[in-house]
């Protein structure tokens, strides 16, 4: 099937977007690492160029890894919801000793640019759910367009612009997260997204 440069590249553009829009464990990340004003760019960076190399390897039809070797899947699904389920017990303590305390107090527990990318990497990287989406789905779906360059560059662009709008719009909420209190429930609604993907993870849903 051939399509035009430009459908292609808007239709890798959307269907890219769509794919992240939804608040998942590595957009809460991000979001909160925006509030902090801590290293946004440098995760933000990770997570794009993460999904980068992911969409990549999906039109280049690497997605057919997971059917060679059936046993990466339930591997991967395992150890995500485990990690997912140690970060969200974080997030629910953190909600409940109120660590956050607001921005400005918030700010003096700052994690290091190595410790941060570290769970940024692991978030992106152990969940299953990417793979299945990113690489799998989005590698089928290229097939359809021509040149499917141009639909990988449209996904891939979808991405830098979904995580640095997010990472840098997030401080536009900067005075409501000026509140200890608001802190806690925006901990608490995370540890509730860690944990709901890892439920899902671990029953295979």
């Amino acid at each position: 099937m051939t399509i035009g440069l430009l459908p292609s590249g808007v239709a890798g553009f959307w269907l890219g977007l769509s794919l992240i829009l939804a608040i998942g464990a590595q957009n809460a990340f991000v979001l909160r690492q925006g509030l902090m004003r801590t290293h946004v760019f440098a995760v933000c960076l990770t997570c794009a160029l993460s999904d980068a190399l992911l969409i990549a390897a999906g039109v280049a039809g690497f997605g057919v890894l997971t059917t060679a070797a059936p046993w990466i899947e339930p591997m991967m699904r395992y150890g995500g919801a485990v990690f997912l389920f140690v970060y969200g017990l974080r997030a629910f303590r953190s909600a409940w000793r109120g660590d956050a305390g607001g921005l400005e107090a918030g700010a003096g527990g700052v994690s290091s640019l190595a410790a941060t990318l570290s769970t940024c990497l692991l978030l992106t990287w152990a969940n299953p759910h990417v793979y299945l989406d990113t690489v799998v789905l989005l590698g089928a779906v290229s097939a359809q367009y021509s040149p499917r360059i141009a639909f990988a560059v449209g996904a891939m662009t979808a991405s830098f612009v979904f995580f640095f709008a997010l990472g840098y719009g997030a401080r536009l909420l900067a005075p409501l997260f000026a509140k200890a209190g608001t802190w806690r429930v925006f901990e608490v609604v995370i540890g509730l997204v860690m944990w709901a993907i890892a439920a899902k993870l671990a029953l295979g849903a």
